[in-house]
């Protein structure tokens, strides 16, 4: 079954993109649970570049199709579970990449939509906060996404973030989505 292609973000509204993420039907993978059956020898680079056996998955549907059965264990491993497996996933940094921002808007009616390189859509808000850590090559922006799992902000959207906060003229610097503000401040 093919998966839709991907719509241009920029083209459309927040409520056609309110409709769109509610249309993202995922599994219930929260209420999986068989045995561990190994390692999946796949792997998920800091990029957002998903591997199999050392070598890049080039199908973007296929990686599709694995993140919506990705999650992320309480030890904070990350495996991909089916109603009959769990394999363990080495995830380097974060499962997904914030990769395209969407502003509509401003102060604290503003929402900022994120497209992942997975094509999901999630709007920063209190369910999907923003948090900024502080890292060796600068702050590295990430958003939560769902089941403890986080997308890292690319660093040209960080850019488009750092200029909405800078001309938004709030102390600290920092964002509004749905209500709620994020500093642009690192923690931890």
């Amino acid at each position: 079954m093919p998966m839709d292609p991907m719509p241009d973000l920029s083209a459309l509204s927040l409520a056609e993109i309110a409709r769109l993420a509610e249309d993202q039907k995922l599994p219930p993978i929260e209420r999986w649970n068989p045995t561990h059956c190994g390692d999946s020898e796949m792997r998920i680079a800091r990029d957002g570049t998903w591997y199999h056996q050392g070598s890049p998955i080039g199908r973007e549907a296929m990686v599709r199709l694995f993140s919506t059965i990705l999650r992320r264990e309480a030890d904070g491993g990350y495996v991909l579970v089916t109603p009959v497996e769990k394999l363990d996933i080495a995830v380097e940094d974060a499962p997904f990449v914030a990769v395209e921002l969407k502003a509509e808007g401003s102060g604290q009616a503003q929402s900022l939509v994120f497209r992942l390189n997975t094509g999901d859509l999630v709007t920063a808000g209190p369910d999907h906060p923003l948090r900024f850590v502080a890292g060796e090559d600068g702050p590295r922006p990430y958003l939560a996404v769902r089941g403890g799992m986080d997308a890292l902000v690319a660093r040209p959207v960080y850019y488009e973030l750092a200029a909405l906060a800078i001309a938004s003229g709030d102390e600290p610097p920092g964002l509004w989505s749905k209500g709620a503000f994020f500093a642009l401040e690192p923690t931890e």
